[in-house]
């Protein structure tokens, strides 16, 4: 399973670079990880970008909930717009309604935003009340991945679910697992689920890829 693919969580440039030295494929980059994520400066794009060579998608995000605020999803596309202008290969959204679905209006406004740059929809999905739905839903919108573990909390507690989020996507929208993906269980993880990409936090990078280089 050498091919299993590694996203790094990153918010600065010594982060991207340290995850990609230890094997990372591909960055996220957000700023504000307290909150969640937020969207990057264009100036912190250009420099992580300058310094690795693997892919860096960026969060467009505007607050720390996950239910669309009034103008947010205009304020996100604009993200979205710059962030691709800027030579971002990928993007990174969510948004819920009031009643915990998915924002169809706003992740359509995101995507149309993207101009056929992948766009993963975030860790909102697992506060959906119901993630096949919305994987569904997600297909249907053009959202090319999902970072989910499974439902709230630690991705290794919801094994079951993400099993059944993989089967369920098979060759349109990609699982990628994320939620305290460690090293000491990612292998298990991959191998019971089939997922065929994770992501890990900047500090668990390297105990993530070395666990997989010995599959």
């Amino acid at each position: 399973m050498s091919d299993v693919l590694v996203e790094a969580c990153v918010t600065t440039v010594d982060e991207a670079v340290e995850a990609a030295r230890a094997g990372a494929h591909r960055l996220e980059l957000c700023v504000d990880l307290d909150v969640g994520g937020l969207t990057p400066p264009v100036a912190l794009l250009d420099a992580v970008r300058a310094a690795v060579d693997i892919p860096v998608f960026c969060m467009a995000r505007r607050q720390s909930g996950f239910v669309t605020a009034p103008g947010e999803a205009d304020a996100v596309a604009r993200d979205v717009e710059a962030l691709r202008a800027a030579g971002a290969p990928g993007v990174v959204v969510g948004f819920l309604t009031p009643d915990g679905r998915v924002d169809e209006a706003a992740t359509r406004m995101a995507v149309e935003a993207a101009r056929g740059l992948p766009v993963t929809f975030h860790r909102a999905f697992d506060h959906t009340p119901d993630l096949l739905q919305a994987l569904e839903t997600l297909a249907a919108l053009g959202v090319g991945r999902v970072l989910t573990g499974g439902g709230p909390g630690a991705a290794r507690d919801h094994a079951d679910m993400l099993a059944e989020l993989v089967a369920r996507s098979a060759g349109r929208v990609e699982i990628l697992v994320g939620g305290r993906v460690r090293g000491d269980h990612v292998r298990h993880l991959v191998e019971y689920t089939g997922a065929r990409e994770v992501h890990a936090r900047a500090e668990g990078v390297a105990a993530v890829c070395r666990a997989l280089r010995e599959i």
